[in-house]
């Protein structure tokens, strides 16, 4: 139970294509991050495959457990609680995550924590600083984007959400048509860091007071300037659009997340999620906040993209409020971050 003395919290991480264990002293302290990523595996489809993945978690769940508790140098004995991601996520992929954390909390006897995937990449910024209230959190994935308010420690509130596609997702569909293998948004970020020229694309900034997201129009705004190409008989000029395109997104959400920052009076920003490892992005809203007077935290790369590490940052506020999961927690592919607040 919560004390004052030294407290270890393993993490299970297995919402998609990375399997990922990690043993973290007090919450912040990380003795082991170990993750196995599926790319290579899933590269020859085009996109994350969810069988596989799930049956991939399977095969290397008890490795990975394994390696975490060896590479921080404890015993299992000595760990207070088992965090896992309980959603949102691929079903099958967080069941197998779910299943191992309830099988070694039983056979521990310690606590159980369920923990909001989304929670995690944002309290990732808590293992590299401290988080000053009221933040602003500029969510950016794969599956997510989405501007959070954290009014106080644990309390999230979804100001804005992408409406189609996630940034990740339009990175990930634009490479393909630039001819990229999966996953594509480092090819793209890295094409329109190189590009001497762009072609302008357009800003989907929807109503004047939202903070929503929408980038299916953008995408087909690429795909269109490429067919434009080639019906002239023209090649067309992948490193521009690359550009084009990614100037359009950051503009977007940069520019709502400032809005969002002053608007709220926050005092600080988070930038979380894999995407937020894109140079050009980082770039954009270290200079923006830089101008607004607001600090930026920003995680370094590998605890930006999915890792346990940051479930157990995020699990650790809800074991020092002795907040704890039942044995007969589910999986959840669709979950509620604000309901997840402590």
């Amino acid at each position: 139970m919560p004390s004052d003395k030294d407290y270890v919290l393993l993490a299970i991480e297995t919402s998609c294509d990375e399997t990922s264990v990690a043993v973290v002293r007090n919450g912040r302290e990380v003795l082991s991050n170990v993750i196995s990523s599926q790319i290579e595996t899933h590269k020859k489809f085009g996109g994350v495959v969810p069988e596989i993945a799930s049956r991939k978690h399977v095969e290397t769940m008890t490795i990975i457990i394994e390696e975490a508790v060896r590479e921080a140098g404890v015993n299992l004995a000595e760990v207070d609680a088992i965090a896992v991601t309980q959603g949102p996520g691929l079903i099958g992929a967080l069941l197998v995550g779910v299943v191992a954390a309830k099988s070694l909390a039983m056979a521990l006897d310690v606590p159980l924590i369920g923990t909001h995937h989304i929670a995690g990449h944002i309290y990732a910024n808590h293992l590299i600083g401290d988080i000053v209230y009221p933040a602003i959190a500029l969510v950016v994935s794969g599956g997510h984007t989405e501007i959070v308010l954290l009014e106080a420690e644990g309390k999230f509130r979804i100001i804005g959400r992408t409406r189609d596609d996630a940034v990740g997702e339009a990175y990930d569909k634009v490479a393909r048509a630039l001819k990229f293998p999966y996953p594509g948004g480092p090819h793209v970020d890295k094409l329109a860091q190189e590009a001497t020229e762009e072609v302008v694309l357009p800003r989907s900034w929807l109503e004047p007071d939202s903070y929503d997201f929408s980038f299916s129009g953008l995408k087909s705004a690429v795909l269109a300037e490429i067919n434009r190409s080639r019906m002239k008989g023209e090649t067309p000029d992948f490193s521009a659009l690359a550009r084009g395109f990614q100037q359009s997104v950051i503009d977007v959400v940069t520019g709502k997340a400032i809005r969002a920052a002053k608007e709220f009076g926050a005092r600080q920003m988070l930038l979380c999620g894999g995407v937020a490892a894109n140079r050009g992005l980082r770039e954009r809203l270290s200079s923006l906040c830089e101008e607004a007077g607001v600090p930026l935290l920003i995680p370094p790369n590998k605890l930006c993209t999915d890792n346990a590490a940051m479930i157990a940052a995020a699990a650790d506020l809800k074991w020092r409020r002795g907040q704890f999961s039942s044995l007969d927690m589910k999986a959840e592919a669709i979950m509620s971050l604000e309901e997840w607040s402590v």
